[in-house]
């Protein structure tokens, strides 16, 4: 339970109470004739430490549900219940300030390097391998030329020009086509900054939603702690 929240708050079981229940446990093994399994032997319960506990617990709980209430039982001055509830209601505002903050920035750091590095590596993968396999066909294909005009140099003068024609029409239609892809690549960089300044704007929007979202907690976290300052003046009066 946060400090200033009035909650239901239920202690364990007494140690008073736990023996009880083992005496009541022997009492029925008696009256039906057979006694009770015992274990073997444990750590004896340290039964102080546990009221220790409990007592300083309850006084604690005790302490935030009622800030008009001292540790012996008196009540405070107005003015140091107000100042407690202002020191409260400020450090409350800077954890979730701070919070708010954080969570938000690591939030847009993380989706925008996850996006990033996803759009580049689509990118760069797909032009790399259309370009890989290109630059291929060119190697694969030139070398074959190359020794065709080799070997027929002399008897396939004709045929090796009519190839050599045909090839250039080839290395032209493929030179069009590496211009496309080229210009494919640039507008979709293009297309990149533009979501990019879209994103940015999206990104603004959301820090005001957040910054909205903030201002509502902080408010309806200080109703609730002037809620709790009221019962507890009211406590006080009557």
């Amino acid at each position: 339970c946060r400090p200033g929240c009035l909650g239901s708050w239920s202690s364990p079981v007494s140690p008073t109470r736990h023996i009880n229940m083992e005496h009541s446990r022997r009492r029925h093994f008696e009256k039906c004739g057979k006694p009770p399994l015992e274990n073997k032997p444990k750590k004896a319960y340290n039964f102080e430490k546990e009221n220790k506990k409990l007592s300083s617990s309850e006084e604690d709980m005790a302490k935030e549900n009622n800030p008009g209430i001292d540790k012996r039982g008196k009540k405070r001055p107005s003015k140091e219940i107000v100042a407690d509830v202002k020191k409260t209601l400020l450090a409350k505002r800077k954890r979730v300030q701070i919070y708010t903050k954080a969570s938000f920035k690591a939030s847009s750091q993380k989706f925008e390097q996850a996006w990033k590095t996803q759009q580049e590596h689509k990118l760069n993968s797909e032009y790399s391998q259309q370009f890989k396999d290109m630059l291929k066909i060119w190697d694969s294909e030139a070398q074959k030329y190359e020794e065709e005009e080799e070997t027929v140099m002399v008897d396939f003068i004709h045929q090796l020009q009519k190839n050599i024609q045909q090839y250039a029409s080839v290395q032209n239609q493929r030179f069009k086509r590496v211009k496309l892809l080229h210009d494919q690549f640039i507008k979709s960089l293009k297309n990149i900054k533009r979501t990019k300044t879209l994103f940015a704007c999206t990104q603004n929007e959301l820090r005001k939603e957040m910054a909205m979202l903030q201002k509502k907690l902080m408010m309806e976290t200080q109703q609730q702690e002037v809620e709790n300052v009221r019962k507890s003046l009211q406590s006080m009066l009557f």
